[in-house]
């Protein structure tokens, strides 16, 4: 396992797994399982999941310390602004069965800056007492975090973005290195929808099409967090650290930027 390092010092593994659309609790809690044998150790969820209590107790029957998992979690949009918001985690903190996360990010920037403001002072005092070990951000774009960083006293650790050879935004991941936030990418293998040149490319390797989309990540020092309920996937998606794309082929998916997004517009999107 590879690691990186977040501006605060604290460290987590360079690939996690995603539990996003697993509401079954019992699936989530089989699920978790399976990524544990397989040797994950962070965990993505969020409370618009409904998996929090599953993945809590999931945790807690593997017996896996605490401190040996990094847990995220992301606060609903309903639960914006500053007093829901800690309220907010507090329930979080309830359903995971921890006394800390070691991330909580805001899920969506929304059109309200005041609300953002607000929400972020509340993941500041969190972060003052202990309750979380370091904070950030989901699908901010390069004018939102410009916004948030005149206001902040914390500036955020993380972003968490759609980030695939199909959508990816060279201006937004250098102001984020530039700036000490480390970024994520969810659904990073374009929902199994790979078309013909990422299989082409991923046979010179003898990988998965999956494996060389989260390989294509980490090269680029970002941390993806794959989702399958396959644990035959699951495993091999974890197996992604004894290889290197070459330059050329590296080119070439960065090549295939068509702005092709599979959710919402940050920009535009509001709640």
């Amino acid at each position: 396992m590879q690691y990186a390092a977040l501006s605060n010092g604290v460290k987590l593994p360079m690939i996690g797994y995603g539990t996003f659309l697993i509401k079954d609790g019992a699936l989530c809690g089989q699920c978790v399982t399976n990524a544990l044998e397989a040797g994950y150790r962070l965990f993505d969820t969020a409370q618009m999941y409904g998996n929090e209590a599953a993945l809590g107790e999931a945790l807690q029957v593997n017996h896996i310390p605490r401190e040996d998992v990094f847990l995220i979690s992301k606060v609903n949009n309903s639960d914006q602004w500053y007093e829901p918001t800690l309220a907010s985690l507090h329930a979080s903190l309830e359903k995971l069965q921890t006394d800390y996360l070691d991330a909580f990010l805001i899920h969506w920037p929304g059109q309200n800056r005041e609300r953002t403001d607000s929400t972020w002072r509340a993941l500041e005092h969190a972060s003052r007492d202990g309750l979380v070990k370091s904070i950030g951000v989901c699908n901010f774009e390069l004018p939102q975090l410009e916004a948030l960083l005149q206001h902040c006293e914390i500036p955020p650790m993380l972003n968490q973005i759609e980030h695939t050879p199909l959508l990816h935004d060279p201006e937004l991941l250098s102001f984020c290195n530039s700036h000490g936030i480390q970024v994520m990418a969810w659904a990073p293998l374009l929902r199994g929808k790979f078309g013909e040149v990422i299989p082409e490319i991923a046979k010179k390797y003898h990988k998965t099409p999956a494996q060389l989309l989260l390989r294509w990540n980490i090269q680029q020092g970002i941390l993806p967090i794959p989702k399958s309920k396959n644990p035959e996937r699951l495993a091999e998606n974890f197996n992604v650290f004894d290889f290197s794309i070459a330059e050329e082929d590296m080119l070439t998916l960065n090549g295939m930027n068509e702005g092709k997004r599979t959710s919402h517009d940050p920009l535009t999107f509001d709640f």
